[in-house]
């Protein structure tokens, strides 16, 4: 087993041109086998409520809640790194509930790094986490709700002419720079492009990592789980390619497991 990796390790990736990795997964059996693969990082997202428990709304997750997934990937990891977000609330509410909640994911949930969401919008919760030696990955760029800021429809964010905007990547680059001199470790930046992603890890030292709407213009990347699985209903009729689909793979399994079960025949296991 590789040596336990640290945030001084995913930063020197950076500046030595190496690609970081991470995944987003809520269970301790995942956290393992992501684990045992080499991921750099584990990120215990919010987006628990909708992709695993079938919510409507993705901020309609509790801290208890978050607390519960952070434990288990805790305890399914042994090298990378646990990033935990930071639930919808305390963050609105003011520094010091923000502060309540990370010492809580850390000590009670075992996270090494906190993720805060909107980060750009909170710089100043930044600044007092780190204040408190709490590490920071912090959220920011174009969400349905923080595009309209940058002059840029939502539905239009990943064209080729939304990507290009030198207005909206400059005021990125603002925010980037703001939220890695509030003393963020590194950053989570939603639907990059590659002109302002590019632009925004050359302004930056921190590592500049991206989820949904990356790329390989970052220094890093971060997939869902159940996304590079295939896991989920809608995986069935899916025409995107990912790595693999568990749920064609499942649904194969229970359609043979209960034809030998009404057959008669013993089952498999």
């Amino acid at each position: 087993m590789s040596e336990k990796m640290t945030i001084a390790a995913l930063q020197a990736m950076k500046r030595e041109g190496k690609k970081s990795v991470g995944l987003v997964a809520w269970d301790y059996q995942i956290a393992r086998i992501a684990d045992r693969a080499g991921f750099d990082f584990i990120s215990v997202g919010d987006s628990v409520g909708v992709n695993l428990w079938g919510r409507d709304d993705v901020l309609d997750v509790t801290l208890d809640e978050m607390l519960i997934c952070c434990r288990a990937v805790h305890r399914g990891t042994t090298r990378a790194l646990v990033s935990c977000d930071m639930p919808y609330g305390p963050v609105q509410q003011s520094a010091d509930a923000a502060l309540a909640a990370a010492f809580r994911l850390m000590k009670e949930g075992g996270a090494d790094m906190i993720k805060v969401d909107a980060a750009a919008d909170f710089p100043d919760v930044v600044r007092a986490l780190t204040r408190e030696g709490i590490p920071v990955f912090a959220q920011f760029g174009l969400t349905p709700q923080t595009a309209g800021k940058y002059g840029i429809p939502y539905s239009a964010q990943n064209s080729p002419q939304a990507q290009a905007s030198a207005e909206a990547a400059e005021r990125l680059v603002e925010e980037a720079q703001v939220l890695e001199e509030a003393g963020a470790c590194a950053l989570d930046f939603t639907n990059s492009g590659p002109v302002a992603g590019a632009a925004v890890v050359k302004a930056v030292k921190i590592p500049v990592i991206g989820g949904f709407g990356g790329g390989p213009w970052l220094d890093g990347r971060v997939r869902l789980a159940h996304t590079a699985l295939g896991y989920g209903e809608k995986w069935l009729d899916a025409t995107t390619e990912t790595y693999t689909n568990t749920a064609r793979a499942a649904l194969a399994a229970f359609s043979a497991l209960i034809a030998d079960a009404r057959a008669g025949r013993q089952i498999k296991g």
